[in-house]
Formats: C-alpha cells, sequence, structure tokens
C-alpha cells in the first residue's frame, strides 16, 4: 500500500508532494548528510591548522575528496549510518564512525582518522547543522514564497488601485478607500516582516562539553581555540557565539521563530479579510473545472484556499511560538529536551509552506467585481457626514459634528438629503460645489496614490 496513504503526517503523506523541498534539510537523511559536512568541515580545519603537528595537512585534492563525500551522501549512505546507529545508539557517533569507515581508503585522510570529531561533543556538529538546515531552508525555500507572495500582491494592490469600496470599521460602514490600498497595506506589513525574518543571523558555536574548550586545552594548550573555532563557524557563513554551555542556547533560532510567526499572523488577518471581501462579493472566484464546491450544494464555489492558508498558518504558528518558548531554556548546561523539539522544525517550515502555496494560489482565482463595491458604495451616502462635517468646522459653522450626527446616525440617508444640507450651508460657493459634487466613490483621500506607489 502507498506510503504516502498509511503516513503519520498529513506533510509525509496528503501534502508530500507540495513540501518535498524541504525534505533535503529537514529529514533524518537531510539532517544525517549535514552533520557529516561539519564533521568533514572540522576535520579540514583542524588539518589546515600548523600547531596541530600530528595532524597532516590536507593537500587540496584531498580537500575535494572530502568534501566529495557530502556530495555523493545518498539514501544508500543514511542508511549504513542507521545501521551503525543501531549499534552505538548515539546518532552523532554513529556518523562519526561512518566517516572513518569512508576515508579508511584515503590514503591522505586514513592518518589522520583520530582527529575525526576531535575534542568535539556532540553538540558542536549538532548545533552548526541544525543552523545550517534552517539558515538555507530559509533562503531557498521560504524566502522566495514569501517574496513571491507580496510581488502577487502588490500587483493586485497596483490594479486595484483606483476601485473605490466602502471601508468597514467594527463591521460598520466607514470611510471610503480603494480594494488596491488596502492590499497596499498588506504588501507593506508582510514585506517588512519578510525583510526580518532575511536579517536574522542563525548562531553557532564548536567549544566543548560544557562551552569552555576544556578538552582543546587539555591537548593543544598553546593554541588560540576560541579564534579557530570563530573561523570554522564563520567560515561555514554562521555567526559565532563564544558564550554557552553544552548547547549553543537558541535564541537566534527562536527570534527567527518569532519573526516566522509575526509573518504569519500579518498572513492569517490577510485571509480572514480576503474570505471576507469574497463573502460581500467583491471579489469574484473562478470556478476550476471538474472541482466541486460542496457534495450537496452544486452551486459552492468556495474559498477553500485561504482557509487552507489560515488553518496552516495557525499550525505553524503553534510550533513556532513553542520553540521560542522552549529552546532557550536548558536546565544548568544542558538536558535533553531540545533534542526532540528541534527534530520538529521541519514540521513548522512545511505547513508554513503550504500555506504561501495556498494562499498564492488563491490569489490566482480572484476577480474583483467593481460592480458590486460600487453599488454597496452607492447605497451608503451617510459615509459622507465626515468630509461635510469637517469641511463645516473649517469655517466654524458651530455644531458641526453634531448637526451631521443628528442627520445620519444609525440611518440610511439619500443623496438628496445631503445636499439639502449641504446647501444651507454658510460656507463660500466654492466649497460648497465641491461638496457637492462628491460621492462616496470618490471620496478616497489619498488611497489611489498611496497603492500605486507600494
Amino acid at each position: 500500500m502507498s506510503a504516502a496513504l498509511n503516513a503519520l503526517s498529513p506533510l509525509d503523506g496528503r501534502y508530500h508532494s507540495q513540501v518535498a523541498p524541504l525534505c533535503q534539510w529537514f529529514s533524518e537523511a537531510g539532517l544525517i548528510r549535514l552533520r557529516v559536512r561539519v564533521e568533514i568541515e572540522w576535520l579540514i580545519a583542524l588539518a589546515a591548522e600548523p600547531a596541530i603537528a600530528e595532524m597532516p595537512a590536507f593537500s587540496a585534492a584531498t580537500v575535494a575528496t572530502l568534501r566529495g563525500l557530502v556530495d555523493a551522501f545518498d539514501e544508500n549512505s543514511a542508511l549504513r549510518v542507521k545501521a551503525i546507529e543501531k549499534t552505538t545508539n548515539h546518532d552523532v557517533k554513529a556518523v562519526e564512525y561512518w566517516l572513518r569507515e569512508a576515508v579508511a581508503s584515503m590514503p591522505g585522510v586514513a592518518r589522520a582518522a583520530e582527529f575525526i570529531h576531535f575534542a568535539c561533543t556532540s553538540e558542536d556538529i549538532n548545533n552548526i547543522a541544525y543552523s545550517l538546515m534552517v539558515r538555507e531552508a530559509r533562503d531557498q525555500i521560504l524566502l522566495p514564497e514569501m517574496t513571491r507572495l507580496v510581488d502577487m500582491l502588490r500587483t493586485l494592490a497596483h490594479g486595484l488601485a483606483d476601485a473605490p469600496m466602502i471601508s468597514r470599521t467594527h463591521g460598520q460602514t466607514a470611510t471610503p478607500t480603494t480594494m488596491g490600498k488596502e492590499l497596499a497595506n498588506v504588501v507593506h506589513r508582510l514585506a517588512t516582516a519578510r525583510d526580518r525574518v532575511a536579517a536574522i543571523a542563525l548562531t553557532a558555536k564548536a567549544n566543548g562539553a560544557v562551552g569552555n574548550y576544556n578538552a582543546h586545552m587539555a591537548a593543544y594548550p598553546a593554541l588560540d581555540w576560541e579564534a579557530l573555532s570563530r573561523r570554522f563557524v564563520e567560515s561555514l557563513g554562521l555567526a559565532f557565539n563564544p558564550y554557552t554551555i553544552q548547547i549553543e542556547p537558541h535564541d537566534a533560532l527562536a527570534e527567527l521563530c518569532d519573526a516566522m510567526a509575526r509573518f504569519n499572523t500579518i498572513l492569517i488577518d490577510f485571509d480572514r479579510d480576503v474570505w471576507g471581501y469574497i463573502s460581500l462579493g467583491y471579489f469574484k472566484q473562478r470556478p476550476v473545472a471538474g472541482e466541486v464546491g460542496s457534495s450537496t450544494m452544486p452551486h459552492k464555489v468556495n474559498p477553500i484556499d485561504f482557509e487552507n492558508s489560515e488553518g496552516n498558518l495557525g499550525i505553524a504558528n503553534a510550533l513556532l511560538r513553542h520553540f521560542a518558548e522552549k529552546l532557550p531554556v536548558s536546565r544548568w548546561q544542558r538536558d535533553l529536551t531540545d533534542s526532540t523539539v528541534l527534530r520538529n522544525i521541519g514540521v513548522a517550515f512545511g505547513h508554513l509552506l503550504l500555506a504561501l502555496i495556498s494562499c498564492r494560489r488563491g490569489l490566482t482565482k480572484l476577480d474583483a467585481d467593481r460592480d458590486r463595491m460600487a453599488a454597496d458604495l452607492d447605497a451608503n451616502w451617510e459615509v459622507l457626514a465626515e468630509p461635510i462635517q469637517t469641511v463645516m468646522r473649517r469655517y466654524n459653522v458651530s455644531g458641526a459634528y453634531e448637526k451631521l450626527k443628528d442627520l445620519t446616525r444609525g440611518r440610511r440617508i439619500t443623496a438628496a438629503d445631503l445636499h439639502e444640507l449641504i446647501r444651507s450651508l454658510p460656507i463660500p460657493e466654492a466649497e460648497r460645489s465641491r461638496l457637492l459634487a462628491m460621492t462616496p466613490a470618490t471620496y478616497v483621500g489619498l488611497a489611489p496614490a498611496l497603492a500605486a506607489r507600494i
């Protein structure tokens, strides 16, 4: 029977094809491969250190061969590591033993076998592997998807910059805006949140069992291990953390999770708003041939993409907020609770990726109904009470707000009702003419310009 049909998680079953790009980093094989990469890069860094006289210097060809082990690392390689782990009952030690096997036939490396995993605690390997994992998945998958969504919304905002619509505050009709300006608000928020996600530097350490280079100093007391560790971490494109316990404290990862959750919260807000605009008829959804909206109501075209997006964002945020709160907390110099939690980072990324894909798919089906928006505007002339009373106040007409309140609050009024009031106002004729020419559809302030420039 299909593995997808029997998967415990929908990410590995129903949604696997959509989140598959993340598997190269967040799968068990992906994690093992990253551990192999870190072990090899540490070995190369040690070989390049003149003070470690017992370590043979590697030729450029040897370095290339070692790095080739990472490029060639495949499912069979991962299975061999897992087979070793059945004996060691320790995942990182299994990687070390696999690497010893792999280099045994390499003359330029075999003599250096004892320097594999030299002075390292498992967390020296793991913390770097996870930082690389998260950074690569963020930079190569999530950020491009976030950017695609922002760009789609920007294009839609530009196209609807001058499409007037009634706004709603507290669910009640309010000062008119344009659909483009409302979308521009979302574009600005999401772009800002995306940039914050991108800006966070992932940190790492390589300083031994409790962060003090104890074993390192025991072996080579004259070597500047902190400088070597910094060079090593930074060579991998990560930020060096000089103060840690056994584990890197995950503060940067927690910050990233918070930033991702903020992006998600903004997108939830949009998903709910666009769902509402569809319900009001401001957007129509193009039906997909063969698709069914209801098992009993043939007419239904449901906003399922935005609902799917909202649901997956909620799951992602539940996980991301747990990560942000839990990962920076460790008893004394280390407990193991972070280990099992970290293995679920990919789940949060997976649900976020699904949400981004769903939201973008929903956007491709939307057509704005300008006539429907115009009809709502024309049915709500009372929204012009605001500009009328504001102009009256400019010209010091006493009780301006109260006069418009008495005329309009809780009532539907017509253009004729407003025009009768306007003609009676003691204001300059030019201002009276301007107010008489105003309609709900033209009372949109700077909305078109703001939307057009986003």
